[in-house]
C-alpha cells in the first residue's frame, strides 16, 4: 500500500456499498412482499421487486440530482466505470455462474420415456425463442421506418429477454448498441423486466382460471427442506477442515475460470466475433461444469476419489443466489432515457410476445407432455418469459413435492435446448449488421421453425398405422 490511508478510498468501499444496496433492496422487497396483501397473494418473484424498488430509486435520484443512484462517485469504483456498468458486468457474470452451479448438480432421471420428454422440452424452449424472435423481428422491422434511432434487428431482444432472461438480454443489447442501437443494453434488459411481470400477472391468471374451473390445487406453504436432501450417502462432512459450501464455490470458480480459458483462445482467433463469443460465457460455463462432472464421476468409478464433493442442495444455492443480484442488478441498471423513444415499441412486442408464447406452449403441452400438461405449462411459461426459477416459482403453486417430471424438464433441457438453439444465437449476433441481415434472419428464424415443429411433433405426423 502507498499510503496508511488507502483504505479510506472511495473504490475500497464502492463494491462493497454496491453489494450492499443490491442485497439490502432484497431484503425491503422481501418484507414488503410478506406484509402487502396483493403482492402476497402474487407470484412476482422477490428479485423482481427488488429490481423495480432500485429503478424507481435510481430515478428519483435521477429527478433530483440528474444523475442516476449508481452513477453517483460513491459508486464509481474510482474509475472512469460507472456504477451501472458495475451493475451490467454483475448480470453478466451471475448468469455464467448460475449455470454452471447448476449444471454440477447431480442427476437422478433415466429411461426412454423421460429423455423423450426431456429432448422434447428444449426442443419446445428453442421453438418458443424462435416465435419470439420472429415476433419481435416483424415487429421492429415495421416500426425501424417510424423510429430513427431503432434497428430492424431489434425485435430479437424480445427472444432475449423473455426467453433467457435479464442476462442475454444484456448481452445482445450490448451487442446491438455495437451496431448503432442507442440504448440496446436498456431496451433489453427493460423486455426482460415486463417479462417477468408477465409470467406473474399471466400465470396468477392460468392458476385462478384452472383452480375455479376444479383442475388445479393450489399448494399450501411447504418447509423446503422436507423436499431438498440437504446432505447424500458418501458426500464430505457438511462442515469439516474446509467448509462444504466453500468446496461448491471453489468447484464454481474453477469452471467459471475454464470457461474464461476458452473464451480467451477462441476469442483471439474469431476476430470479429470476439464480443460474440464473450457473449456465450454461460455456454462456456456449462460445458465446463459437464466436463468437470464427467470428470469427478470418473475417478469416483474408479476409487481414485473416496468421497463425493458435490451437494445439489449448496449448489441449489449458489444458483439461486446467483440468479436473484442478477435479475435485481438488471433491472437496477436499467437507465429509461435511453428509451424513451422505444416505449411504444416495447409495449407492443412484449405483449404480442406474452401472448403468442402462451398460446404456443399451451398448445405444445397439452399434445406431448400427458398427464401433466399444467405443470408442464406454468414451469415453461415461467421460464421462457422469465428464467428457470420464475418457471420454478409457477411450479410450486401447483406441485409443491415436485412429483412430477415438469422441474427435471426444466433442468436437463438446457443441452438439447444449447445444441438445437445455439445456431440461432450465433445468427442473432448476425441480423445487426445490415438491413438485408435482418431480412435474411426473419426466414431462417421461420425456416428454423418449421423444422423444429416438425421434429417436435414426429410421432404424431409419422406414427406408424396399425
Amino acid at each position: 500500500m502507498s499510503s496508511g490511508n488507502s483504505f479510506s478510498d472511495s473504490n475500497v468501499w464502492s463494491a462493497v456499498l454496491l453489494a450492499a444496496v443490491i442485497l439490502g433492496s432484497l431484503i425491503i422487497a422481501n418484507i414488503i412482499k410478506r406484509n402487502v396483501k396483493f403482492l402476497k397473494a402474487s407470484l412476482v418473484p422477490v428479485s423482481v421487486l427488488g429490481g423495480i424498488i432500485l429503478l424507481a430509486v435510481s430515478m428519483t435520484v435521477k429527478a433530483l440530482t440528474g444523475e442516476y443512484l449508481f452513477n453517483l462517485e460513491m459508486f464509481s469504483a474510482g474509475s472512469s466505470r460507472t456504477g451501472i456498468e458495475t451493475l451490467e458486468i454483475v448480470t453478466y457474470h451471475c448468469l455464467a455462474i448460475g449455470f454452471i452451479a447448476m449444471t454440477l448438480r447431480k442427476s437422478g432421471s433415466s429411461g426412454k420415456a423421460r429423455t423423450r420428454d426431456v429432448i422434447n422440452t428444449g426442443v419446445t424452449t428453442v421453438s418458443t425463442y424462435l416465435v419470439q424472435a420472429a415476433a419481435g423481428l416483424t415487429v421492429t422491422v415495421i416500426a425501424a421506418r417510424f423510429v430513427p434511432k431503432l434497428i430492424k434487428a431489434s425485435g430479437l431482444l424480445l427472444a432475449f429477454g423473455y426467453g433467457q432472461g435479464t442476462g442475454q438480454a444484456l448481452n445482445y443489447g450490448s451487442i446491438y448498441e455495437g451496431y448503432g442501437f442507442e440504448g440496446g443494453k436498456s431496451f433489453g434488459l427493460a423486455v426482460a423486466a415486463m417479462g417477468f411481470l408477465s409470467a406473474s400477472i399471466v400465470g396468477i391468471f392460468y392458476l385462478n382460471h384452472k383452480r375455479r374451473k376444479g383442475e388445479l390445487t393450489v399448494r399450501k406453504e411447504i418447509n423446503e427442506l422436507n423436499r431438498e436432501k440437504v446432505e447424500d450417502d458418501g458426500e464430505i462432512p457438511m462442515i469439516e477442515s474446509i467448509d462444504k459450501i466453500t468446496m461448491e464455490i471453489a468447484l464454481v470458480a474453477i469452471c467459471y475460470a475454464g470457461a474464461y480459458g476458452l473464451m480467451f483462445l477462441l476469442g483471439n482467433v474469431a476476430g470479429d466475433m470476439k464480443s460474440t463469443i464473450y457473449g456465450f460465457n454461460f455456454l462456456f460455463g456449462a460445458l465446463m461444469g459437464v466436463i468437470l462432472k464427467l470428470f469427478i464421476n470418473f475417478l469416483r468409478k474408479h476409487k481414485i476419489m473416496k468421497r463425493d464433493y458435490i451437494n445439489n442442495f449448496l449448489l441449489n444455492r449458489i444458483s439461486g443466489l446467483a440468479f436473484d443480484i442478477m435479475i435485481v442488478a438488471g433491472i437496477g441498471a436499467i437507465q429509461i432515457d435511453l428509451i424513451t423513444d422505444y416505449w411504444f415499441v416495447l409495449a407492443i412486442i412484449c405483449v404480442l410476445g406474452a401472448v403468442l408464447t402462451f398460446i404456443y406452449i399451451k398448445f405444445v403441452c397439452d399434445r406431448l407432455f400427458k398427464g401433466y400438461a399444467n405443470e408442464q405449462f406454468l414451469a415453461m411459461f415461467g421460464m421462457l418469459t422469465g428464467t428457470a426459477s420464475t418457471g420454478i416459482i409457477l411450479l410450486r403453486e401447483v406441485d409443491p413435492e415436485f412429483e412430477t417430471p415438469a422441474s427435471e424438464n426444466l433442468v436437463y433441457q438446457n443441452f438439447p435446448a444449447i445444441v438445437f438453439g445455439f445456431p440461432i444465437m450465433l445468427l442473432a449476433s448476425y441480423a445487426p449488421r445490415s438491413d438485408t441481415a435482418a431480412y435474411i434472419c426473419l426466414g431462417a428464424v421461420v425456416a428454423a421453425f418449421a423444422v423444429l415443429n416438425i421434429f417436435l411433433f414426429r410421432s404424431r405426423l409419422f406414427k406408424k398405422k396399425k
